[in-house]
């Protein structure tokens, strides 16, 4: 393809902003960017939900006003969802997993102002970067994208997995169990190559595979929660910095780093042009980079670091922006999301190829000035209402957590719709809060989860395409060289020192926090050994992984139990732990383990109120019956809080939503 004339795409873009600046355009582009901050507040609703509101709306619509509208929407659903990871601990979706770490660390400092001021700001810059890779990236991205094939994007996401899972500091060769038992978690269902049911069981929930939404929720939102029942304080005891100064800090902590936001941003805008490469992988890798070149990164990440917020904010934003290259240049959406936003482009018109790049181009570069506009008009509203949302970190425990609560409940409910999906989310609590609690790192599950189905799927295609050929193509050697380097490097920095030696003291004994290895293990084993019945196809993904997770598994564990935690090596205390920590030192175990079984014992009782009554009206009974008995809050209080958040619910849900709520015995 012929390289674009420089006047003839600086006319375009000049005739494109004059367009999209027209008045009933920029108030479509307006509605666009509140409907996604919006959707961004709420946990487990993301950009499918706003095209499903919106593109209805479009198909009479002038195009640009149809496309800005839509992109307005999808640009900014990271800039919002970043509000409940920084307060909370809750990430809104899955792509402020990351942001979670260092934001909440600054919120029990008092600094919660300052953090969401450095998300929105680099959201903003980050999303101008994404603009301006797209601007001048679709004329030479051709050339680039096509020799890409399936072989290089699966030693790309190996790679992936593998910067994130050893990168989890204290104990890499957690990390990597952990992935893998992520990888294993998105593979069960069923294999699309075969049709082979893969630990499905008899439950029909399982057949579609498990949703990213209640695992997500569950594993970094309620360990939050439950923490946060265990210490019965506000999750900052400390008096906030002003707003103002906060947020002025904020700023200038982002521009003060700017070329961390530069390169987060160019990651994020090249990961977003990889088809299937989510924002729950981009946050983490931008994370992992910020952590790994940053000066005295490695001490203060997780600790409130400001840039580890800056990092994953601002790769996220770019992330939109590189989405657009394949989709535009070849027609290939990155996700579900782009797909629709595709499907509405052909609506009105405008087929994806080199038409969007000569015939069209103005109208493709309305698309990147919509971008870059909404990140503006995005950013700008959220600075308006930071200062006083920054408050909500000071608020007693008894009156956040039955607020979040109901909104977890309901927001991993849009998992698949299915009771399925709030089991799931009780177990992925559970499992999270223990992994939390021993030190196991949770965002390698995460990514693992995201990344599994993508690894199998490649990985069939590029055995079927090329056989063992594929394997000695450059790019796959060297991405899967980087890989294997990453993940032996523990390894050799143990044998490097020489340090492989059985301690005097060691005892060949099992703790009981050794049985979280127990777990990992055991459940290894028995999906490795139920596999081998499976088809090729459908057992050579799993057979794979499981052998991994079983090896690093026992590996970590022997060396546990053999060897000095004193020496440096495979799993040690030494390093960034890269995950938040409980801050309850002043309890004992068992008053922990009591009020933690008190906090699930309140979410088993929400599902048995749920199945008898139904969802909806369980919300105002339960808030009510928490606030009152384990807060002592007022009988005023109570009504009114329960009142307004089913109010909340009930119109964002129901009414404009129009979801399904689970069944109940009784059918309310």
């Amino acid at each position: 393809m012929d390289f674009l004339n420089d006047s003839v795409a600086l006319s375009a873009a000049g005739q494109a902003l004059s367009m999209i600046l027209s008045f009933d355009r920029l108030m479509f582009l307006v509605l666009g960017v509140l409907t996604g901050l919006a959707i961004g507040l709420v946990p487990g609703v993301g950009g499918l939900t706003g095209f499903a509101l919106l593109v209805p709306f479009t198909y009479t619509m002038d195009p640009l006003s149809a496309i800005g509208m839509l992109l307005g929407m999808h640009s900014v659903i990271t800039t919002s969802d970043s509000l409940g990871a920084v307060l909370f601990g809750v990430p809104g979706s899955s792509a402020s997993q990351a942001t979670v770490l260092d934001g909440l660390s600054m919120s029990k400092r008092g600094e919660a102002s300052r953090a969401l001021s450095a998300c929105y700001t680099s959201s903003l810059l980050g999303g101008l970067i994404g603009a301006a890779i797209l601007a001048f990236s679709l004329p030479l991205v051709r050339p680039l994208v096509l020799s890409i094939s399936t072989p290089e994007l699966l030693a790309l996401t190996i790679f992936g997995i593998a910067m994130v899972a050893v990168l989890s500091g204290r104990a890499p060769l957690r990390g990597i169990v952990v992935a893998c038992f992520g990888i294993l978690i998105g593979m069960i269902g069923t294999n699309v190559q075969t049709g082979q049911m893969r630990w499905t069981g008899d439950f029909l929930y399982l057949v579609d595979g498990i949703p990213l939404v209640p695992v997500l929720l569950g594993i970094f939102a309620l360990p939050e929660l439950c923490d946060l029942a265990i210490q019965r304080k506000a999750i900052s005891n400390k008096i906030p910095v002003r707003a103002l100064t906060g947020m002025r800090q904020g700023v200038t902590d982002t521009l003060k780093n700017w070329f961390l936001v530069l390169r987060c941003g160019g990651i994020g805008a090249f990961l977003g042009m990889i088809p299937g490469i989510t924002g729950a992988v981009t946050d983490w890798i931008a994370y992992g980079h910020a952590m790994q070149t940053e000066k005295g990164a490695k001490e203060t990440f997780t600790k409130g670091d400001v840039r580890g917020v800056i990092a994953p904010e601002s790769a996220n934003n770019a992330k939109e922006g590189g989405m657009l290259v394949p989709m535009l240049a070849f027609g290939v959406p990155g996700g579900a999301a782009q797909a629709i936003l595709l499907g509405a482009l052909m609506v009105h018109g405008f087929a994806p190829g080199p038409d969007m790049l000569t015939t069209h181009l103005d109208v493709t570069y309305s698309m990147v000035w919509s971008i870059a506009l909404a990140n503006i008009f995005g950013a700008g509203l959220c600075f308006l209402f930071s200062g006083q949302f920054a408050k909500v970190a000071t608020l007693r425990y008894s009156i956040i957590l039955p607020v979040m609560m109901p909104i977890v409940y309901v927001g991993a409910f849009q998992g698949s719709r299915s009771w399925g999906d709030l089991f799931v989310l009780l177990l992925a609590g559970l499992i999270g809060w223990i992994m939390k609690r021993q030190k196991w790192p949770r965002p390698p599950l995460i990514l693992g989860l995201v990344l599994g189905v993508l690894i199998e799927r490649y990985m069939s295609i590029s055995i079927m395409r090329y056989g063992a050929e594929w394997l000695a193509r450059p790019g796959v050697l060297i991405l899967l060289s980087l890989s294997a380097m990453v993940f032996l490097s523990p390894l050799f920095k143990l044998m490097r020192k020489g340090r492989l030696n059985l301690s005097e003291n060691a005892k060949v004994s099992l703790k009981l926090e050794d049985l979280v290895y127990v777990f990992f293990i055991g459940v290894g084993i028995y999906m490795l050994v139920s596999a081998q019945g499976w088809h090729f196809l459908a057992k050579i993904g799993p057979t794979a992984v499981t052998i991994v997770l079983i090896i690093a598994g026992t590996m970590s564990l022997a060396y546990k139990v053999f060897f000095s935690s004193r020496q440096v090596g495979l799993d040690n205390n030494s390093g960034i732990h890269m995950d938040l920590e409980s801050d309850d030192k002043e309890l004992s175990a068992k008053q922990v383990i009591m009020r933690a079984a008190k906090f699930f014992g309140w979410f088993l009782a929400f599902l048995a109120c749920t199945g008898l009554i139904g969802m909806l009206p369980t919300i105002p009974l339960m808030i009510i019956a928490f606030m009152r008995i384990e807060g002592r809050e007022s009988w005023r209080l109570s009504l009114i809080l329960a009142a307004c958040v089913t109010a909340f619910l009930y119109v964002v849900f129901d009414q404009i939503l129009h979801i399904y709520w689970p069944s109940s015995l009784f059918g309310f």
